[in-house]
């Protein structure tokens, strides 16, 4: 399946059906080959995203958002081809779901509260200054707000 047919799939599912695949998708494209708990503080950045209201009103749109996300950076030709990684991100995404359930001050967030992240050794971007709050496998995670 291609990430073009994913957002095709997502744009007529209904909620939260919807949000479910954008999410498991992001957190295959972003952290396929990073330990679980990388590809769960991927999904809790998003997740702060969504919770702050300054990204969008569904995980999809937070996702979508251009050059934000893999979901918008990849060709929509690119294929998702390694399905024991397709099924880890989906177990990474629904704990990522089961902990954004608890009440905001209960939640254990691997990426320490993170509405940011970077895979330094790929990109710099501007924002990325001082000490990250996590640092899990290539990803460095910020809190910018």
């Amino acid at each position: 399946m291609t990430v073009g047919w994913i957002l095709w799939l997502a744009s007529i599912l209904p909620q939260p059906h919807a949000d479910r695949l954008c999410l498991a998708t992001t957190i295959y494209l972003e952290a396929r080959s990073e330990p679980f708990d990388g590809q769960l503080a991927i999904a809790e950045v998003a997740l702060a995203r969504l919770d702050s209201q300054l990204y969008g009103d569904t995980l999809c749109s937070v996702l979508s958002k251009p050059r934000q996300f893999a979901l918008t950076t990849v060709s929509p030709n690119y294929r998702l081809s390694n399905p024991m990684a397709w099924k880890r991100a989906w177990q990474a995404m629904r704990q990522a779901l089961i902990i954004y359930r608890q009440p905001a001050p209960e939640r254990q967030l691997v990426s320490q509260g993170a509405t940011h992240f970077v895979a330094l050794a790929m990109a710099s971007p501007n924002w990325a200054r001082g000490e990250p709050v996590a640092v899990i496998g290539d990803h460095s995670f910020y809190r910018l707000h």
